[in-house]
C-alpha cells in the first residue's frame, strides 16, 4: 500500500541514483590516484605529498588539494591508515568546501518577477539548463516566463521555443540579430503585468569579444532597472563539468564581464571531471544553485553537500 510520502521518497532515491551514477567516473578516478596510500597513524610528508598530487589531478584544484592536504597532516589515526580511513577524512573536507556554498535558487523578489540572467559560452548546456530550471521552478508551483535575448543564433531561439512549448510556458522572442535588451524589456514588462514569479533570460554566449559581451550586458541592465530597480537579481553562469579546469578560467571571465552571483554546473553525467566543483567551491565561494547529472528534464537539482562529498570519496 502507496503513503503520501512515497512519490517524494521514489523521487530522492531516483536522484541519489543518478548522484552516484554522474560521480561515478571521478570516484574511480579518486580511488585510483590514492591507490597505494596508507601506512602508520600519521601520514609521511612523501604520502601528503603524493595524496595532494592525487587530488589535482582529480581536478579538484591544487587550492582545495591543499586544504585536504593540510587537514590529513593533522590526522592521527586510531588504527594505522587504510584507503578508507583516509577518504572518510577526504570526505569529510570536502563536505567542508560545499556546505558554504550549496545554496538552492530560491525565488523571493518582492514585487515579481525575479529576474534570472543565465549566461555562459556556446555549448555548454545553456539552453537546456535554462528549462531544467523552468521545469525545477514549476515543481515547486512558481510561474514562469522564457525570454529569448541570445539573438546571436537562431537556433538558440529556436531550441528555448521548443522547450517553452513542451514545458507549456510563455516565451518573450524576436528575430535573429534584434537588439536583446529589447526583448527583455518587452519580456519584464510581459512577467509583470502578468504576475508571473520568474523570468529567466537566456544571454549571448560568446566570448571571442568581451566588450562587446560587456556592453550588451550592461545595456540590458540599464534597462532592466528602469522596469525593476532591483533586477537582475541573480546572474547564473552554466559551466560545463566535461570542461575539467576550463571551467574555473570561464567563472574568471564571466565574473569580470558579467558579475556572476552564482553557479550551475552541468554535464556530471558520468564525466570523470566532477572533482572540478569541488575546485570551483573552494577556488571563488560563489553559490553553486544546482548541478546537472543526466539528461533527462528533471536531472538539474540542488545537492546535499555532505552526500554530494561521500559520493566524490566513493564511500556513499
Amino acid at each position: 500500500m502507496s503513503t503520501p510520502d512515497q512519490p517524494a521518497t521514489e523521487a530522492a532515491s531516483d536522484w541519489s541514483d543518478r548522484l552516484f551514477g554522474g560521480f561515478r567516473k571521478t570516484s574511480e578516478r579518486l580511488a585510483g590516484n590514492l591507490a597505494g596510500l596508507g601506512g602508520g597513524s600519521r601520514l609521511t610528508p612523501a604520502q601528503l605529498d603524493a595524496l595532494e598530487d592525487a587530488l589535482i589531478m582529480s581536478d579538484l584544484g591544487p587550492r582545495a588539494a591543499a586544504r585536504i592536504r593540510d587537514r590529513l597532516a593533522d590526522e592521527r589515526f586510531d588504527r594505522d591508515a587504510d584507503e578508507r580511513a583516509i577518504m572518510e577524512v577526504v570526505a569529510r573536507e570536502i563536505a567542508e568546501i560545499l556546505r558554504p556554498v550549496a545554496k538552492p535558487l530560491d525565488v523571493v523578489a518582492f514585487p515579481r518577477p525575479q529576474v534570472i540572467l543565465v549566461i555562459g559560452v556556446n555549448g555548454s548546456g545553456k539552453t537546456t539548463t535554462i528549462a531544467k530550471l523552468a521545469h525545477l521552478f514549476q515543481e515547486q508551483d512558481y510561474s514562469v516566463m522564457l525570454a529569448a535575448g541570445d539573438t546571436f543564433r537562431a537556433a538558440a531561439i529556436g531550441q528555448l521555443g521548443v522547450w517553452a512549448d513542451r514545458l507549456s510556458i510563455p516565451i518573450v522572442k524576436g528575430p535573429e540579430g534584434g537588439d536583446p535588451a529589447s526583448i527583455v524589456f518587452d519580456a519584464v514588462k510581459a512577467a509583470t503585468d502578468q504576475g508571473i514569479d520568474a523570468l529567466i533570460v537566456d544571454t549571448a554566449g560568446r566570448l571571442q569579444n568581451k566588450r562587446e559581451l560587456m556592453d550588451e550586458l550592461a545595456k540590458i541592465r540599464r534597462v532592466l532597472g528602469r522596469l525593476n530597480p532591483a533586477a537582475p537579481h541573480d546572474v547564473v553562469l552554466v559551466l560545463d563539468a566535461t570542461n575539467g579546469q576550463n571551467a574555473l578560467s570561464q567563472i574568471e571571465i564571466f565574473k569580470e564581464v558579467a558579475g556572476v552571483s552564482g553557479l550551475i554546473m552541468t554535464k556530471l553525467d558520468g564525466t570523470a571531471r566532477g572533482g572540478v566543483l569541488v575546485a570551483a567551491a573552494e577556488q571563488y565561494g560563489l553559490p553553486i544553485h544546482a548541478i546537472g547529472v543526466g539528461e533527462k528534464i528533471d536531472d538539474l537539482r540542488p545537492f546535499n553537500p555532505d552526500l554530494l562529498a561521500r559520493v566524490i570519496a566513493g564511500i556513499a
